[in-house]
């Protein structure tokens, strides 16, 4: 940089020609030079312009030699400042400083339940996220994955990998929604980090999130998180020599890989023996099946006969619980959740068109039929009954209100 100043500086203008020149260029590159020294490497630069007599050095008076010196000094030293920009202003500093840590640092004046949560997730979140933070396409599950960590398919979520509740606040206030980032309230990323809790089963649906209630979250693998010891745990064992004996003599697959065509094809015979014995068992499944649906289709018809009127009145009020995510009666369709019509004898996972979840599948593959006990069981603790579930509803505490619902979920057909 310093041969390129001088070959611009005018001849014969030595160290001050070197600093005009200089001024332009940061001139050019719109660095702003307090307007005192813009004056005095000016005056310093003309006056060592018009007293050159053709000797290499300038001769300049005193006065703007020692402005010079003192400039430099400035522009070199930390201590003095650099001159260059101004001060954050407070508001300029708040709208950066919005990171949350696991203490609760951070966390801004603010609170949010989990059923206004569900509202603004099914408005914003959904579309990408799934109902129930199942996932749609490539965008991440949210719920889910407990106890894979340390399995052979590991599933990462908010309720399985994730340490601490702070990183889903930060991550929802700093990111989220996509495409439209930072336009939630706090209030509302209070009641998104809520309803993400409950979905990965971490709080009850009647908890609200605050800064005092947020040291009462506790996630399941903060334990598993800790510092970054490979300098003193792992480096001395890769550094050694690599071991070259007693290698083994042959290499057997255990197991295949899902993308096609890397698996070597002479471990295609026993694939096709296993996939013959899977289908084997699957038609063998649907069989039993079958015959259970039939046999609660005959005790729900005898069942819908004897259904109390009341009960099953008593039984409407109940399911208002029910409606934002279901439909029942005449011209029922499929919303956040399928439609119960008919549902008592009907299969598990059985509503065509709907998308259920995998363990809501697994369950009606392998023959659970709705009927009277095992829907009772399923409205008291969703989650304890069939585990795995999305459905976001923690359970009716009143059995007189499952026992309600239940004959009225009885008195509609299809």
């Amino acid at each position: 940089m310093s041969k390129f100043l001088k070959i611009l500086a005018p001849a014969g203008a030595g160290a001050l020609g070197v600093l005009g020149s200089a001024y332009m260029l940061a001139d050019q590159f719109v660095v702003d030079i307090p307007a005192p020294v813009r004056g005095s490497i000016v005056v310093a630069a003309n006056a060592a312009t018009e007293d050159t007599t053709g000797t290499e050095e300038a001769s300049v008076s005193a006065e703007p030699m020692a402005e010079i010196e003192q400039v430099e000094m400035m522009l070199q030293s930390p201590e003095g400042g650099f001159s260059l920009g101004r001060e954050a202003l407070s508001e300029e500093v708040a709208a950066w400083d919005i990171d949350v840590r696991p203490d609760g640092l951070g966390l801004p004046e603010g609170s949010g339940d989990v059923f206004t949560g569900e509202e603004i997730y099914l408005e914003n979140c959904a579309m990408c996220h799934g109902d129930f933070g199942e996932a749609i396409g490539r965008w991440p599950v949210l719920a889910g994955g407990e106890g894979t960590l340390d399995g052979e398919d590991p599933v990462k979520t908010v309720g399985s990998y994730w340490p601490y509740a702070s990183t889903i606040f930060d991550y929802i206030h700093r990111a989220m929604p996509f495409g439209n980032a930072q336009s939630l309230t706090d209030d509302e990323v209070y009641a998104l980090t809520a309803y993400v809790l409950y979905l990965n089963y971490l709080v009850e649906d009647d908890f609200v999130l605050n800064r005092e209630t947020f040291a009462e979250v506790q996630m399941p693998n903060q334990d598993n998180f800790f510092m970054d010891d490979r300098a003193e745990v792992e480096l001395g064992e890769f550094s050694k020599e690599a071991c070259m004996e007693n290698c083994k003599d042959t290499v057997e697959i255990v197991k295949r890989a899902r993308v096609l065509d890397v698996t070597p094809e002479a471990a295609e015979s026993d694939e096709t023996q296993e996939n013959a014995a899977e289908e084997t068992t699957e038609q063998m499944a649907a069989a039993e099946t079958t015959q259970a649906v039939d046999e609660a289709s005959e005790e729900t018809t005898d069942a819908t006969d004897a259904i109390d009127p009341e009960l099953a009145a008593a039984g409407e009020t109940v399911f208002r619980k029910c409606r934002a995510c279901h439909q029942v009666g005449e011209g029922a369709s499929n919303r956040v959740g399928p439609h119960l019509n008919a549902i008592i004898g009907r299969s598990v996972g059985s509503v065509e068109g709907f998308r259920y979840s995998s363990a809501m599948q697994d369950a009606g593959g392998g023959g659970l039929v709705w009927s009277e006990e095992s829907l009772g069981e399923f409205l008291t603790n969703p989650r304890d009954f069939l585990a795995g579930t999305k459905m976001s509803f923690a359970g009716l505490r009143d059995e007189g209100d499952v026992a309600a619902i239940i004959a009225y979920l009885g008195s509609m057909s299809e």
